[in-house]
């Protein structure tokens, strides 16, 4: 099966700060800031939701085809691909852009300020379609650049492919009718609650109307599970035990792996969303998002205990 992971990649730099930010705003003086936060450290991960998913799938023991644009300081992240398995033969290299880049500060509350470059993930990636036999291709088109999470799917109706469609934190930037058009035919829709209702407040689409667009929605709810509801039903999905919660940022991507794999071996939804599910509990026990790992065994005994 032809796996096609469209969204973005990112460089994560993510650093401490010792203090509390409060302590450092004047509430007074707000319309006029200028501050500077002074930090211990800084740590860089790969992320990304194209990489994040595919780094699942590939844990998976899928072969993903990422398709994403990434900038002029690529050598990183193509050598972790490659450590890893990844193929970068769909990555689109803008050589006058730096990778898309997220600046995350955390104080001592928990408190974040974050600063994000979109850098080469304003340009277009570029797919051939026509090179993969519809019957044995899935796409899941993820976050990334807005062109294409809009024209991927058409692409994919007009040859009869199935899609997955994940808009996550692009929900803002889409116009009710494109984002109607997009959900329209798509395999599955796979969101959070917050996201669920905001796509209902955007369409003025209930829950029911929607499925009988998409056919299957998945919500999913971090620690409380998924629930994953067809026109015929509605399927309570656990989250799986994890043996430390270290950093639940990416889970919702190595969900989107596990269910992949479990479409891709042609597994009922339930099954795949399990698969899912399990494949978030390893994410969660690692700093980073694509910094797990697990083997074979080990995530049957997880699914199977």
């Amino acid at each position: 099966m032809n796996i096609i992971v469209s969204g973005s990649l990112a460089y994560d730099r993510i650093m401490d700060f010792p203090g509390h930010f409060s302590d450092h705003i004047l509430p007074d003086k707000i319309h006029m800031l200028n501050v500077c936060f002074q930090v211990n450290s800084m740590k860089e991960k790969y992320g990304g939701t194209a990489g994040n998913i595919a780094y699942a799938l590939k844990l998976m023991g899928e072969n993903p085809f990422i398709c994403a644009t990434i900038g002029h300081d690529y050598h990183k992240y193509f050598k972790w691909l490659t450590k890893n398995g990844i193929s970068t033969e769909g990555i689109k290299i803008i050589a006058d852009e730096f990778t898309a880049g997220a600046y995350i500060t955390t104080d001592r509350a928990d408190n974040q300020i974050t600063g994000f470059n979109p850098g080469a993930m304003k340009y277009q990636s570029t797919l051939d379609f026509d090179k993969f036999n519809p019957q044995e291709t899935i796409v899941i088109v993820s976050p990334g650049n807005f062109d294409d999470m809009v024209d991927y799917p058409r692409a994919c109706k007009a040859r009869g492919i199935d899609y997955i469609f994940d808009p996550g934190q692009s929900l803002p930037m889409w116009k009710t009718n494109n984002l109607i058009q997009v959900i329209e035919g798509c395999r599955l829709l796979i969101v959070n609650d917050y996201e669920l209702s905001l796509i209902i407040n955007k369409t003025g689409l209930n829950k029911e109307a929607l499925l009988k667009m998409a056919g299957t929605i998945i919500t999913t709810m971090g620690e409380s599970g998924s629930q994953v509801s067809t026109q015929y039903n509605e399927i309570a999905i656990p989250a799986f035990k994890a043996k430390k919660v270290v950093d639940p940022t990416g889970a919702g991507d190595s969900y989107r792996g596990g269910l992949i794999s479990g479409l891709a071996h042609g597994k009922d939804i339930e099954q795949s969303a399990l698969m899912g599910s399990v494949c978030a509990s390893f994410a969660v026990e690692s700093y980073g998002t694509q910094e797990y790992s697990f083997t074979p065994e080990e995530f049957n005994e997880r699914l199977n205990g």
